[in-house]
Protein backbone atom coordinates (compact mmCIF):
# COMPACT_ATOMS: atom_id res chain seq x y z
CA UNK A 1 0.00 0.00 0.00
CA UNK A 2 2.90 2.51 1.02
CA UNK A 3 4.39 1.79 -2.35
CA UNK A 4 0.80 2.64 -4.09
CA UNK A 5 0.75 5.39 -2.83
CA UNK A 6 4.54 6.33 -3.37
CA UNK A 7 4.17 5.62 -6.77
CA UNK A 8 0.66 7.91 -7.22
CA UNK A 9 2.51 11.06 -5.18
CA UNK A 10 5.54 10.53 -7.53
CA UNK A 11 3.06 10.59 -10.18
CA UNK A 12 0.56 13.68 -9.39
CA UNK A 13 3.44 15.72 -8.48
CA UNK A 14 4.59 16.41 -11.72
CA UNK A 15 1.20 16.70 -13.02
CA UNK A 16 0.40 18.90 -10.55
CA UNK A 17 3.20 21.20 -10.92
CA UNK A 18 2.50 21.32 -15.06
CA UNK A 19 -0.96 23.21 -14.49
CA UNK A 20 0.38 25.38 -11.63
CA UNK A 21 2.85 26.24 -14.11
CA UNK A 22 0.23 26.81 -16.91
CA UNK A 23 -2.16 28.66 -14.58
CA UNK A 24 0.48 30.91 -13.40
CA UNK A 25 1.61 31.64 -17.10
CA UNK A 26 -1.85 33.00 -17.60
CA UNK A 27 -1.65 34.68 -15.38
CA UNK A 28 1.68 36.68 -16.29
CA UNK A 29 -0.25 36.76 -19.50
CA UNK A 30 -3.22 38.89 -18.06
CA UNK A 31 -0.92 41.28 -16.43
CA UNK A 32 1.02 42.02 -19.89
CA UNK A 33 -2.03 42.99 -21.62
CA UNK A 34 -1.75 39.02 -23.80
CA UNK A 35 -5.35 36.81 -23.86
CA UNK A 36 -4.37 33.41 -22.50
CA UNK A 37 -7.30 31.85 -23.90
CA UNK A 38 -5.80 32.49 -27.42
CA UNK A 39 -2.57 32.01 -26.44
CA UNK A 40 -2.87 28.43 -25.40
CA UNK A 41 -5.80 27.53 -27.81
CA UNK A 42 -2.64 28.72 -30.38
CA UNK A 43 0.06 26.39 -28.34
CA UNK A 44 -2.33 23.42 -28.74
CA UNK A 45 -2.59 24.29 -32.22
CA UNK A 46 1.18 24.50 -32.57
CA UNK A 47 1.37 20.90 -31.36
CA UNK A 48 -1.19 19.26 -33.02
CA UNK A 49 -2.83 20.98 -36.04
CA UNK A 50 -1.25 19.23 -38.24
CA UNK A 51 1.07 16.49 -39.33
CA UNK A 52 3.94 18.85 -39.92
CA UNK A 53 4.22 20.44 -36.34
CA UNK A 54 3.45 16.88 -34.67
CA UNK A 55 6.47 15.43 -37.00
CA UNK A 56 9.17 18.90 -35.34
CA UNK A 57 7.56 18.10 -31.93
CA UNK A 58 8.52 14.75 -32.44
CA UNK A 59 11.86 15.75 -33.74
CA UNK A 60 12.42 18.34 -30.91
CA UNK A 61 12.11 16.29 -28.37
CA UNK A 62 14.19 13.41 -29.43
CA UNK A 63 17.23 14.70 -28.14
CA UNK A 64 15.82 15.46 -25.12
CA UNK A 65 14.91 12.15 -23.75
CA UNK A 66 18.56 10.95 -24.31
CA UNK A 67 19.76 14.26 -22.51
CA UNK A 68 16.96 13.45 -19.94
CA UNK A 69 18.26 9.86 -19.62
CA UNK A 70 21.93 10.78 -19.06
CA UNK A 71 20.73 13.12 -16.30
CA UNK A 72 18.27 10.38 -14.52
CA UNK A 73 20.69 7.55 -14.53
CA UNK A 74 23.23 9.71 -12.81
CA UNK A 75 20.92 10.82 -10.39
CA UNK A 76 19.46 7.83 -9.64
CA UNK A 77 23.18 6.08 -8.74
CA UNK A 78 23.56 8.57 -6.56
CA UNK A 79 25.09 11.73 -8.87
CA UNK A 80 24.94 15.21 -10.45
CA UNK A 81 25.67 15.11 -14.07
CA UNK A 82 25.60 18.58 -15.23
CA UNK A 83 28.13 17.89 -17.29
CA UNK A 84 25.35 16.28 -20.15
CA UNK A 85 25.75 19.50 -22.69
CA UNK A 86 29.40 18.78 -23.04
CA UNK A 87 29.07 15.19 -23.36
CA UNK A 88 26.49 16.45 -25.92
CA UNK A 89 28.86 17.92 -27.45
CA UNK A 90 31.14 15.44 -27.85
CA UNK A 91 29.19 12.92 -29.40
CA UNK A 92 27.45 15.05 -31.69
CA UNK A 93 30.92 15.77 -33.38
CA UNK A 94 32.07 11.99 -32.72
CA UNK A 95 29.17 11.15 -34.99
CA UNK A 96 29.41 13.27 -37.71
CA UNK A 97 33.04 12.45 -37.88
CA UNK A 98 32.64 8.67 -38.44
CA UNK A 99 29.31 9.47 -40.66
CA UNK A 100 32.21 11.57 -42.80
CA UNK A 101 34.08 8.00 -42.94
CA UNK A 102 33.62 5.28 -44.91
CA UNK A 103 31.97 6.32 -47.94
CA UNK A 104 29.64 3.17 -49.44
CA UNK A 105 28.79 1.39 -46.45
CA UNK A 106 25.76 -0.06 -45.67
CA UNK A 107 23.45 1.79 -43.85
CA UNK A 108 22.90 -1.06 -41.16
CA UNK A 109 26.68 -0.59 -40.48
CA UNK A 110 27.42 2.81 -40.70
CA UNK A 111 24.29 4.64 -38.78
CA UNK A 112 25.21 1.78 -35.25
CA UNK A 113 28.71 2.78 -35.79
CA UNK A 114 28.42 6.53 -35.78
CA UNK A 115 25.83 5.99 -32.99
CA UNK A 116 28.25 3.89 -30.82
CA UNK A 117 30.90 6.42 -31.63
CA UNK A 118 29.10 8.88 -30.47
CA UNK A 119 28.12 6.98 -27.06
CA UNK A 120 31.93 6.33 -26.82
CA UNK A 121 32.70 10.12 -27.07
CA UNK A 122 29.95 11.03 -24.28
CA UNK A 123 31.39 8.12 -22.20
CA UNK A 124 35.21 9.46 -22.49
CA UNK A 125 34.12 12.88 -21.23
CA UNK A 126 32.86 11.11 -18.60
CA UNK A 127 35.43 9.22 -17.24
CA UNK A 128 37.25 12.49 -15.95
CA UNK A 129 34.89 14.02 -13.48
CA UNK A 130 33.74 10.19 -12.34
CA UNK A 131 37.97 9.12 -11.72
CA UNK A 132 38.10 12.24 -10.25
CA UNK A 133 34.92 11.91 -8.00
CA UNK A 134 36.30 8.17 -6.91
CA UNK A 135 39.47 8.97 -6.24
CA UNK A 136 39.85 12.34 -4.63
CA UNK A 137 36.49 13.32 -3.91
CA UNK A 138 36.37 15.83 -6.23
CA UNK A 139 32.49 16.86 -6.54
CA UNK A 140 30.49 15.93 -9.67
CA UNK A 141 28.79 19.37 -9.81
CA UNK A 142 32.01 21.19 -10.31
CA UNK A 143 33.86 18.89 -12.73
CA UNK A 144 30.97 18.15 -14.79
CA UNK A 145 30.52 22.31 -15.63
CA UNK A 146 33.90 22.98 -16.19
CA UNK A 147 33.96 20.07 -18.64
CA UNK A 148 31.00 21.37 -20.48
CA UNK A 149 33.66 24.84 -21.39
CA UNK A 150 36.25 22.51 -22.07
CA UNK A 151 34.31 20.32 -24.57
CA UNK A 152 32.73 24.01 -26.51
CA UNK A 153 35.95 25.09 -27.49
CA UNK A 154 37.44 21.64 -28.00
CA UNK A 155 34.71 20.63 -30.23
CA UNK A 156 35.13 24.39 -32.36
CA UNK A 157 38.80 24.02 -32.52
CA UNK A 158 38.77 20.16 -33.95
CA UNK A 159 35.92 21.94 -36.05
CA UNK A 160 38.58 24.95 -37.45
CA UNK A 161 41.36 22.77 -37.72
CA UNK A 162 40.49 19.50 -39.77
CA UNK A 163 36.95 19.45 -41.03
CA UNK A 164 36.38 23.15 -41.93
CA UNK A 165 34.03 23.69 -44.85
CA UNK A 166 32.28 26.27 -45.97
CA UNK A 167 30.01 28.30 -43.91
CA UNK A 168 31.48 27.31 -40.66
CA UNK A 169 30.32 24.20 -40.56
CA UNK A 170 31.55 20.35 -41.39
CA UNK A 171 31.12 18.75 -44.50
CA UNK A 172 27.50 16.95 -44.52
CA UNK A 173 27.81 13.16 -43.37
CA UNK A 174 27.23 9.88 -46.08
CA UNK A 175 23.51 9.25 -46.63
CA UNK A 176 24.65 5.83 -45.53
CA UNK A 177 25.02 7.23 -41.62
CA UNK A 178 22.05 9.75 -41.89
CA UNK A 179 19.12 9.15 -39.73
CA UNK A 180 16.83 11.24 -42.06
CA UNK A 181 13.89 9.74 -44.09
CA UNK A 182 12.38 10.50 -46.66
CA UNK A 183 9.42 8.41 -46.25
CA UNK A 184 8.60 10.25 -42.59
CA UNK A 185 9.50 13.84 -44.03
CA UNK A 186 6.62 12.67 -46.44
CA UNK A 187 4.04 11.53 -44.17
CA UNK A 188 4.62 14.29 -41.67
CA UNK A 189 4.48 17.40 -44.73
CA UNK A 190 8.09 17.38 -44.80
CA UNK A 191 9.03 17.93 -41.22
CA UNK A 192 12.56 16.85 -39.89
CA UNK A 193 11.49 14.44 -38.34
CA UNK A 194 14.16 11.07 -38.55
CA UNK A 195 14.52 8.02 -37.23
CA UNK A 196 16.61 9.12 -33.78
CA UNK A 197 12.96 9.15 -32.21
CA UNK A 198 12.92 5.05 -31.79
CA UNK A 199 16.99 5.36 -30.76
CA UNK A 200 15.65 7.38 -27.80
CA UNK A 201 12.69 5.29 -26.99
CA UNK A 202 15.28 1.84 -26.82
CA UNK A 203 17.68 4.11 -24.94
CA UNK A 204 14.86 4.60 -22.39
CA UNK A 205 14.16 0.94 -22.43
CA UNK A 206 17.66 0.05 -21.93
CA UNK A 207 18.03 2.30 -19.07
CA UNK A 208 15.20 0.86 -17.13
CA UNK A 209 16.72 -2.83 -17.90
CA UNK A 210 19.99 -1.94 -16.64
CA UNK A 211 18.69 -0.41 -13.65
CA UNK A 212 16.46 -2.42 -12.26
CA UNK A 213 16.73 -5.39 -13.77
CA UNK A 214 20.18 -6.23 -14.06
CA UNK A 215 22.85 -7.10 -10.78
CA UNK A 216 25.20 -4.53 -12.43
CA UNK A 217 22.13 -1.59 -11.89
CA UNK A 218 21.37 -3.18 -8.23
CA UNK A 219 25.04 -1.69 -7.41
CA UNK A 220 25.00 1.42 -8.94
CA UNK A 221 21.77 2.24 -6.98
CA UNK A 222 22.77 0.76 -4.01
CA UNK A 223 25.89 2.99 -4.42
CA UNK A 224 23.91 5.74 -4.54
CA UNK A 225 22.00 4.96 -1.81
CA UNK A 226 24.35 4.47 0.21
CA UNK A 227 28.42 4.04 0.00
CA UNK A 228 29.26 3.11 3.41
CA UNK A 229 27.32 0.15 3.23
CA UNK A 230 27.69 -0.86 -0.46
CA UNK A 231 31.76 -0.60 0.44
CA UNK A 232 30.59 -2.57 3.53
CA UNK A 233 28.97 -5.39 1.32
CA UNK A 234 31.84 -5.64 -0.88
CA UNK A 235 30.48 -3.60 -3.81
CA UNK A 236 33.64 -1.53 -5.54
CA UNK A 237 32.46 2.13 -5.02
CA UNK A 238 35.12 4.23 -6.82
CA UNK A 239 34.61 1.60 -10.06
CA UNK A 240 31.03 1.93 -10.05
CA UNK A 241 31.07 5.94 -9.34
CA UNK A 242 33.05 6.12 -12.68
CA UNK A 243 30.71 3.62 -14.22
CA UNK A 244 27.66 5.38 -13.67
CA UNK A 245 29.34 8.65 -15.10
CA UNK A 246 30.48 6.57 -18.12
CA UNK A 247 26.91 5.29 -18.33
CA UNK A 248 25.41 8.19 -18.04
CA UNK A 249 27.87 10.13 -20.93
CA UNK A 250 26.95 7.51 -23.18
CA UNK A 251 23.35 8.44 -23.01
CA UNK A 252 24.52 12.11 -23.23
CA UNK A 253 26.70 11.37 -26.52
CA UNK A 254 23.81 9.69 -28.29
CA UNK A 255 21.75 12.75 -27.74
CA UNK A 256 24.26 14.66 -29.60
CA UNK A 257 24.37 12.00 -32.69
CA UNK A 258 20.30 12.60 -32.92
CA UNK A 259 21.29 16.15 -34.05
CA UNK A 260 24.33 15.00 -35.88
CA UNK A 261 22.88 12.18 -37.73
CA UNK A 262 19.03 13.21 -37.85
CA UNK A 263 18.45 17.02 -37.51
CA UNK A 264 21.04 18.62 -39.48
CA UNK A 265 23.60 15.76 -41.02
CA UNK A 266 26.91 17.68 -40.14
CA UNK A 267 28.03 20.10 -36.65
CA UNK A 268 28.37 24.04 -37.43
CA UNK A 269 30.76 25.81 -35.40
CA UNK A 270 28.98 26.78 -31.56
CA UNK A 271 29.32 30.47 -30.43
CA UNK A 272 27.40 29.04 -27.23
CA UNK A 273 25.97 26.31 -25.77
CA UNK A 274 23.18 24.21 -27.84
CA UNK A 275 20.89 24.01 -23.93
CA UNK A 276 19.70 20.66 -25.04
CA UNK A 277 21.74 18.70 -22.02
CA UNK A 278 20.63 22.00 -19.95
CA UNK A 279 17.07 20.61 -20.34
CA UNK A 280 17.72 17.74 -19.59
CA UNK A 281 18.25 18.30 -16.65
CA UNK A 282 14.64 19.76 -16.07
CA UNK A 283 13.27 16.67 -17.67
CA UNK A 284 14.85 14.10 -15.71
CA UNK A 285 13.17 17.10 -12.95
CA UNK A 286 10.12 16.50 -13.98
CA UNK A 287 10.18 12.94 -14.94
CA UNK A 288 10.80 12.11 -11.41
CA UNK A 289 14.41 10.51 -12.50
CA UNK A 290 12.37 7.72 -14.38
CA UNK A 291 12.86 5.93 -17.98
CA UNK A 292 9.11 6.69 -18.64
CA UNK A 293 8.74 10.10 -16.79
CA UNK A 294 11.54 11.43 -19.08
CA UNK A 295 10.21 10.13 -22.07
CA UNK A 296 6.85 11.85 -21.30
CA UNK A 297 8.14 15.15 -19.78
CA UNK A 298 10.71 15.56 -22.50
CA UNK A 299 7.63 15.34 -25.05
CA UNK A 300 5.94 18.27 -22.55
CA UNK A 301 8.89 20.30 -22.89
CA UNK A 302 9.39 19.48 -27.27
CA UNK A 303 6.05 20.51 -27.34
CA UNK A 304 6.13 23.49 -25.56
CA UNK A 305 9.20 24.53 -27.68
CA UNK A 306 7.48 23.83 -31.00
CA UNK A 307 3.72 25.50 -30.16
CA UNK A 308 5.73 28.26 -28.77
CA UNK A 309 6.53 29.05 -32.21
CA UNK A 310 2.43 29.31 -33.22
CA UNK A 311 1.81 31.26 -30.22
CA UNK A 312 4.05 34.01 -30.94
CA UNK A 313 2.64 34.55 -34.42
CA UNK A 314 -1.23 33.70 -33.45
CA UNK A 315 -1.52 35.68 -30.45
CA UNK A 316 1.69 37.70 -30.46
CA UNK A 317 3.08 36.26 -27.18
CA UNK A 318 6.44 36.14 -26.81
CA UNK A 319 8.68 32.68 -27.15
CA UNK A 320 10.50 33.70 -23.97
CA UNK A 321 7.33 33.20 -22.28
CA UNK A 322 7.14 29.46 -22.60
CA UNK A 323 10.35 29.93 -21.20
CA UNK A 324 9.04 31.01 -18.44
CA UNK A 325 5.74 28.81 -18.02
CA UNK A 326 8.86 25.72 -18.11
CA UNK A 327 10.74 27.94 -14.95
CA UNK A 328 7.64 27.72 -13.30
CA UNK A 329 7.33 23.85 -13.85
CA UNK A 330 10.10 23.12 -12.39
CA UNK A 331 10.00 25.80 -9.65
CA UNK A 332 6.76 23.89 -8.36
CA UNK A 333 7.91 20.42 -8.82
CA UNK A 334 11.08 21.22 -6.56
CA UNK A 335 8.78 23.03 -4.16
CA UNK A 336 6.62 19.98 -3.71
CA UNK A 337 9.57 17.97 -3.36
CA UNK A 338 10.94 19.98 -0.61
CA UNK A 339 7.18 20.00 0.33
CA UNK A 340 7.07 16.87 0.92
CA UNK A 341 10.65 15.74 2.31
CA UNK A 342 9.63 18.40 5.02
CA UNK A 343 5.98 16.79 5.68
CA UNK A 344 8.07 13.28 6.13
CA UNK A 345 10.60 14.83 8.51
CA UNK A 346 7.97 16.14 10.83
CA UNK A 347 5.95 12.81 10.49
CA UNK A 348 9.45 10.62 12.09
CA UNK A 349 9.44 13.52 14.87
CA UNK A 350 6.42 12.95 15.08
CA UNK A 351 6.72 9.19 15.80
CA UNK A 352 9.52 9.60 17.83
Amino acid sequence: MEVLKNKFSGFMIPLVSVILGLLAGAIIMLFSGYDPILAYTALFNGIFSNTYVMGETIRQFTPLILSGLAVAFAFRTGLFNIGVEGQLLVGWLASVYVGLQFDGLTPFLHIPLAILAAAAAGALWGVVPGFLKAKYHVHEVITTIMMNYIALHVVNAIIRSYLLAPGERTETIHQSASLASAYLQSITDFSRLHYGFLVAIIGAIIMWFLLWKTTLGYELRAVGFNTNASQYAGINVSRNIVLSMVISGAFAGVAGSMEGLGTYGYMSILSAFTGIGFDGIAVSLLGANSAIGVVLAAALFGGLKIGALNMQSVAQVPTQLIEIVIALIIFFVASSYLIRWFSNRLNKRGKI
